[in-house]
């Protein structure tokens, strides 16, 4: 590839023709395009993919608010403790896009048709046990995040209806990695539109019961969500089914093969363990701001909603990056890859920077937006200019952690958040918030530093270069 094509930044029929191509899906090999031509492509959809993922999340706390802070705990506490699916999903994603990616790479259809049949079984059998466990312990989970007695009353049934069905999240995420991995990241992207507009139409007649539909209050949020997820998944297999994209997924390939489960057991145990040091870490930081009142965890609970509203369209970045990283590496072009993540990384750093500038300066109206209570808006508002005045560093770590595990090698970044998640942030949340007396704006700040410090690690271990080795 020539400098001149590297340097492209939008196909030569034009931005619009380009954006057009995405947003339907591009049949073309992306391992014979111009890096930032090919970035595009992928870009595009993921980014608007991630942007319906955070809108599940938004949409939630926006309705819920009206409930009071409470009922804005209550959802604030679940989702801590759906970060644990979250980091299952990641993981079992994680092996699927690396595997899924480099057979692509390696023009292999066939075989990246039957690495997708093994990762959907292990999402499968992984989901039925931890939701039956959730359902019963539900109640038990909330006295253990500290919730309080309202809380433990009337959200218990909001959680119950989240963790039981937490097959469709991770069957979701799942599913679409697979799609991403393959390059047919428009179909991912409409997955989640699909799921979405049924979840914004459902929760606000569940929870206020209008029209013809029951008053769930909290509930409703849960119901809506999950029936949301699940009618995703029911398109997700069709279109595998259809094979419209680079991928199909026949009879044939539907049985048990050995060797892909136990690459992709490994790939995905290593994800999930980098996921869950990542997410147990979020459990952690909210039982700390528990000990501080409702009102501190709905602060916080909205703020992290907004946050995640803009981080969730940078993990399609990073997502893009990883899966030219797999592609090239599968097609031997080690470089092309590199130079998709330090792209990817430039183009997140001004996405992300503007939006944080604009956070810092909005953030009281932003969070007001969610709650008209005064303590939760103050605490909400700390918690976002904090958290906001780091993300610069956010842009470049998380694309170079995502580019890692498309390469395959999941142990860098699992050690990286060990040390930033396990050993830096939680002991500074502790020592911030309680003995230095800076209350949750402490555990707002360690999250600042810990992400900062995992963004320049990152960036020195991957020049090394160590991860165009890896083989899968």
């Amino acid at each position: 590839m020539s400098q001149v094509e590297g340097r492209e930044s939008v196909p030569e029929e034009g931005f619009w023709a380009s954006l057009k191509e995405a947003m339907h899906g591009t049949e073309k090999d992306l391992t014979g395009l111009p890096v930032k031509r090919a970035i595009f492509l992928l870009a595009v959809p993921m980014v608007l993919e991630m942007v319906m993922e955070s809108i599940f999340a938004v949409v939630d706390v926006f309705f819920v608010g009206r409930l009071g802070a409470d009922a804005v705990a209550t959802v604030g506490l679940t989702e801590s403790l759906l970060t644990i699916i979250y980091a299952a999903a990641a993981g079992l994603s994680i092996g699927a896009t690396a595997l899924v990616s480099r057979r692509i790479g390696e023009k292999n259809p066939e075989q990246a048709a039957r690495t997708a049949v093994q990762a959907i079984g292990l999402g499968v059998f992984l989901a039925i046990p931890l939701a039956v466990g959730g359902v019963v312990y539900s109640r038990s989970l909330l006295e253990l995040m500290g919730g309080e007695p309202w809380v433990l009353e009337h959200g218990v049934r909001y959680t119950q209806v989240m963790l039981g069905g937490m097959g469709t999240v991770l069957l979701l995420f799942l599913i679409n990695a697979i799609f991403r991995g393959a390059g047919d990241a428009a179909i991912a992207m409409r997955v989640l539109w699909l799921a979405n507009a049924i979840n914004i139409v459902l929760a606000p007649m569940l929870i206020f019961g209008l029209g013809p539909f029951p008053e769930l209050g909290v509930m409703g949020a849960a119901v809506a969500t999950t029936f949301g997820r699940g009618c995703g998944v029911l398109y997700q297999i069709y279109r595998l089914a259809q094979g419209s994209g680079r991928l199909r997924v026949r009879w044939e390939h539907v049985r048990l093969e050995l060797g892909t489960m136990l690459s992709m057991l490994r790939l995905s145990g290593a994800g999930t363990a980098q996921s869950l040091v990542n997410t147990t870490s979020w459990v952690v930081l909210a039982r700390i701001v528990s000990t501080f009142g409702s009102q501190a965890v709905a602060g916080y609970t909205i703020a992290m909603r907004i946050v995640l509203f803009a981080l969730l369209p940078s993990w399609g970045l990073a997502n893009a990056a990883a899966t030219m990283v797999g592609q090239s590496l599968g097609a031997r072009q080690p470089e092309r890859g590199e130079q998709a993540v330090w792209t990817a990384g430039r183009i997140n750093a001004v996405f992300l920077g503007s939006l944080g500038v604009l956070f810092v300066a909005f953030a009281q109206p932003l969070v007001g937006a969610f709650s008209p209570d005064p303590v939760v808006v103050d605490h909400g508002s700390h918690a976002l200019r904090i958290i906001s005045g780091g993300f610069l560093f956010y842009a470049f770590g998380m694309v170079l952690t995502q580019s890692f595990n498309g390469a395959g090698d999941t142990t860098t970044p699992t050690l990286i958040n060990v040390f930033c998640f396990w050993i830096l942030e939680l002991p500074l949340a502790w020592v911030l918030s309680g003995p230095l007396k800076m209350g949750p704006s402490g555990v707002f700040l360690s999250l600042t530093v810990a992400f900062s410090v995992l963004a320049v690690l990152a960036a020195i271990l991957f020049r090394r270069g160590r991860w165009k080795l890896r083989q899968v």
